[in-house]
């Protein structure tokens, strides 16, 4: 009897000391699994617009978006652009499967606001501007703009980018005769952080 006792008591301890390993392992679990949620969080605020082509032209290159606490930081980089000014809009639609860019729909406007500058009071969210390109074909342009987002309606994940043949004019509607599309692109979420040049 003494022996069935002693016996039940080692079983029982030897189930309380799994219990408590159990319990500790999935607390740790549950951390690194908490982590793991943070930096997928933390990379789903970087995207990346890889532009190519359209029919009959060569412009292309990238553009990196980065969530900063000032909005989103965009950072431009093409080549094979004709020197001048170019309009520079986020699109509609992530589709580039047209060979003239037409595919990517109108600016990104969820607001239904007139066209206007990126310094406008009233503008599309996808109204960037102008990038300009120097004699070589190549068009840089970084910056920080407060409308654009990750969520909710102001979200540019899976959107388009466009590079317009000419210089957009800030106030003609609704796209500020830009002429065009010259290159298309379509932001998608990066894995992890995107490395810019």
């Amino acid at each position: 009897m003494t022996a069935r006792i002693v016996n039940a008591c080692m079983v029982c301890a030897l189930a309380l000391a799994l219990g408590v390993l159990g319990c500790e392992k999935t607390e740790t679990g549950g951390e690194e699994m908490a982590a793991k949620g943070t930096e997928m969080k933390a990379a789903a605020y970087t995207a990346i617009a890889n532009m190519g082509a359209t029919n009959g032209n060569s412009a292309h290159g990238t553009v990196t978006f980065t969530k900063v606490e000032e909005g989103v930081r965009v950072v431009a980089h093409f080549e094979g652009v004709p020197a001048g000014d170019h309009g520079f809009h986020i699109h509609e639609f992530g589709d580039c499967s047209s060979g003239d860019g037409k595919s990517a729909g109108g600016h990104f406007n969820p607001y239904s606001v007139p066209h206007a500058g990126p310094d406008g009071e009233q503008r599309h969210v996808g109204d960037l501007g102008n990038i300009t390109a120097n004699a070589d074909g190549v068009a840089e342009k970084e910056f920080v703009d407060a409308m654009l987002g990750f969520e909710g309606e102001r979200s540019i994940a899976g959107k388009g980018v466009i590079l317009h043949a000419n210089a957009d004019d800030l106030t003609t509607q609704p796209t500020g005769a830009a002429g065009a599309r010259i290159s298309c692109g379509v932001i998608e979420l990066a894995a992890e952080p995107v490395s810019e040049k």
